[in-house]
């Protein structure tokens, strides 16, 4: 049975924390979907409180602090990477530009709910349908960049770190009407913003998974190509799925060398839809995506040859075995499509496992 979604107004909630342009209703209704479940579509809003981030960590056990039912749209607000209050006052950034939650979760989350990585997360949160074998499609609705600064530093984990052994930062002013990044005088950088990490929890066996490397839960993909509008889809390895988002980059270049992008906090809304599994299909094992112009395959190693493989094999049995809209092509066809008209890039080189992933146009398939 299908049923029609029902289209709610934002919360009051949700209108504080970012402005109202930020929603479009009437858009939001005419795009409404046909749900697989019979439970009317709900809107939520998740802010960033001490209780209700992960702090450096995809976990199958942590706990859910909200769950939802598939169709649903939240509201997520996160954190940069940027650091405590006091370290960004260091960098030059005003008291007064620095949001009170941020504040709060630095002095009120316990040590010991701390790691093993650095990553602030939002959440996790819970889909009901969601079961090992299904897939999570998260739709990236809207994104807002909720300050005006960003930063971005060379660390040891950085791909020349060698070359920089003391390392460095800058913090990076943002011109929110412009959507600019003043990087430095004469240089200026559109923004085009994202969450480097959107993911779910991995399997039980891996237990308290780094925030910092990705994987097939998703996670810290570092992808400038998930901005809004982009559609995300990860294999569920548990029930409920537990999706968490954070590490907000304004923008960033393909292979973020140094480490960081343009680290800054956002907000952002995404409808979650559970796709259940079907007999006979192709299982999905590795996170893929699509953009309007763009599929998207991906593959992370920390061999980067390994991590590449990943991802055209990942086109390839897409192509041929798991594209909704076009005909299948043969194995063959697919391999040789990739070759002739996609590009394989390098996603990042500095997150422990590195990330390739391969964009075929959709511009290319001109029959239906």
């Amino acid at each position: 049975m299908y049923q029609l979604v029902v289209c709610l107004q934002p919360s009051l909630a949700v209108q504080k924390i970012m402005p109202c342009k930020i929603f479009r209703s009437a858009a939001f209704c005419a795009a409404a979907l046909l749900s697989p479940f019979t439970v009317a579509q709900q809107t939520h809003t998740l802010l960033a409180t001490p209780t209700t981030v992960a702090w450096g960590y995809y976990w199958s056990q942590a706990k859910p602090v909200l769950s939802i039912n598939s169709g649903d749209t939240v509201t997520i607000q996160t954190l940069s990477t940027c650091g405590q209050p006091s370290r960004l006052e260091a960098r030059g950034i005003a008291p007064a530009d620095i949001p009170d939650y941020v504040r709060a979760i630095y002095d009120k989350v316990p040590a010991a709910d701390r790691g093993p990585g650095g990553h602030i997360l939002t959440g996790p949160i819970a889909i009901a349908q969601a079961e090992p074998g299904d897939v999570l499609e998260v739709r990236i609705q809207k994104i807002h960049i909720d300050v005006p600064w960003a930063c971005n530093g060379a660390g040891k984990n950085g791909f020349l770190a060698k070359d920089f052994p003391d390392g460095f930062s800058k913090t990076i002013p943002l011109d929110l009407k412009k959507m600019t990044a003043a990087f430095s005088p004469g240089i200026t950088i559109p923004l085009h913003p994202f969450f480097g990490s959107m993911g779910i929890a991995p399997p039980e066996a891996a237990g308290k998974l780094n925030s910092a490397p990705p994987g097939t839960h998703a996670g810290n993909m570092d992808n400038k190509e998930l901005v809004e509008g982009a559609t995300l889809f990860i294999p569920v390895h548990i029930k409920g799925a537990l999706f968490e988002a954070g590490d907000g980059h304004a923008g960033q270049g393909n292979g973020e060398v140094d480490i960081t992008a343009i680290e800054t906090q956002l907000t952002g809304t995404f409808q979650f839809i559970v796709h259940k599994k079907k007999d006979g299909e192709s299982p999905l094992l590795w996170p893929r995506a699509e953009t309007p112009t763009h599929y998207i395959s991906m593959g992370f190693d920390e061999d980067l040859t390994k991590a590449t493989e990943i991802s055209i094999r990942n086109m390839i049995t897409f192509l041929s075995e798991q594209m909704p809209d076009h005909p299948r092509l043969t194995r063959e066809d697919a391999y040789a499509l990739i070759s002739v008209a996609c590009d394989v890039d390098i996603t990042q080189l500095v997150d422990g496992n590195k990330g390739v992933h391969t964009m075929c146009p959709k511009s290319l398939f001109t029959v239906r």
